[in-house]
């Protein structure tokens, strides 16, 4: 199998990695942003096109409010770390996820930085931010349900598509592999539909301590699988 195309990642194991450090948990949050820049020019130098990283879901907000409140400046901090990244290496930068309840300084950020990149040919960057799967559906079929509330749809004409182009990730293919981090086996609420027939890779790695051998790893577990997509393996 080919490098995949399109990579997920949950970025897991931050607070555990300060606390194994003897460090608060912020300042393993803050290590885990850093380690960000370096997987991304990995991610680009072996080919691959699209990396989508789980920084801040929708649960997240109920963590204590001193530590969301790190969150939200550590998030500030990574929007210009982030521009300064793109300039250089060319990336491409999107947001998934619903950003009103962001800060308003925070949302002009995302703005500024999705203008500032759009055009760059580099490794398209998702970032998901106050994103949640189960969120992301349900504003979607809010969309759908209005088109077809005001005749611009009609139910029978709903196909995966219509439900896909109504999604965060609309013109973004389906992620090929998936990487959890950390020792976690479980998706999370993130990208639940997006995932159907994506390969899984788990390590008991935290996220800070990610390394580009670690991606390098976890490609040639991808390499070495054979996706079938629901039918059987053709003899050789």
């Amino acid at each position: 199998m080919s490098i995949p195309q399109h990579v997920a990642i949950i970025l897991d194991g931050n607070g555990r990695w300060a606390k194994q450090k003897g460090m608060p948990r912020n300042y393993g949050h803050a290590q885990g942003s850093k380690n960000v820049e370096k997987i991304c020019e990995e991610a680009y130098r072996m080919g691959i096109e699209y990396l989508t990283v789980y920084a801040f879901s929708t649960e997240n907000w109920s963590r204590p409010k001193e530590e969301v409140d790190a969150l939200m400046k550590l998030l500030r901090g990574y929007m210009k770390t982030c521009l300064k990244t793109a300039e250089k290496n060319r990336m491409k930068i999107r947001v998934i996820g619903d950003i009103s309840r962001l800060d308003e300084d925070i949302r002009e950020r995302i703005r500024e930085l999705e203008e500032a990149t759009k055009e760059n040919t580099g490794l398209k960057f998702q970032i998901a931010i106050n994103y949640g799967s189960r969120d992301e559906i349900v504003r979607a079929v809010r969309k759908i349900a209005a088109d077809c509330a005001t005749g611009n749809l009609k139910a029978e004409e709903i196909t995966e598509e219509t439900v896909s182009s109504c999604l965060d990730t609309r013109g973004i293919p389906d992620p090929d592999l998936l990487i959890r981090t950390s020792g976690e086996l479980r998706l999370s609420n993130y990208l639940l539909w997006q995932l159907a027939y994506t390969e899984f890779y788990f390590t008991q790695v935290p996220w800070p301590a990610f390394s580009k051998e670690e991606l390098q790893k976890a490609v040639r577990a991808y390499e070495e699988r054979s996706r079938r997509y629901g039918g059987v393996k053709e003899e050789e």
